[in-house]
């Protein structure tokens, strides 16, 4: 499987102030973004018609409503969230999906599995060592495929 830097993420308690430093000074600009049960921004670095140049996703911590961002990518303690130990995750973009479950299931490696049909993207998430949460990118029509021949 070929992988490509896609995205970071950085959660946030600020998510306004997060977004205005990375969109007035860093030049990235708000852009589409799939209905997540969770608030955040998605900061494109070209093209908004493609989701892949939304390099960095902003994702809102809301206190008051917790549910939707835990049960999607999980809890995370709030004192973590100084340094890079804000940065949620790591993703890239990877082709045959196929090989690659099976590859970390070989491995021994847990996933999580995630669709987002509004922008055909098949999720795959696994924890690195150092419990770095990573993630795989891949073209719904792969797990469609895998899904029609069992």
């Amino acid at each position: 499987m070929a992988l490509t830097p896609n995205h970071f993420s950085i959660r946030t308690l600020d998510l306004e102030a997060t977004r205005q430093f990375y969109v007035d000074v860093l030049g990235l600009t708000v852009g589409p973004r799939p209905a997540f049960q969770f608030p955040g921004y998605w900061l494109y670095r070209g093209d908004h018609a493609d989701y892949a140049n939304a390099a960095v996703h902003l994702i809102g911590m809301d206190p008051n409503d917790p549910v939707g961002l835990k049960n999607y990518l999980g809890d995370r303690d709030v004192a973590s969230l100084k340094g890079s130990g804000a940065i949620d995750h790591l993703a890239f973009f990877a082709d045959g999906l196929s090989e690659m479950l099976a590859h970390l299931k070989k491995c021994g490696v847990q996933t999580r599995q995630r669709t987002v049909p509004s922008i055909g993207l098949h999720q795959v998430f696994l924890d690195d060592p150092n419990g770095v949460v990573v993630e795989l990118n891949s073209p719904a029509t792969e797990k469609l495929a895998l899904e029609a021949a069992v």
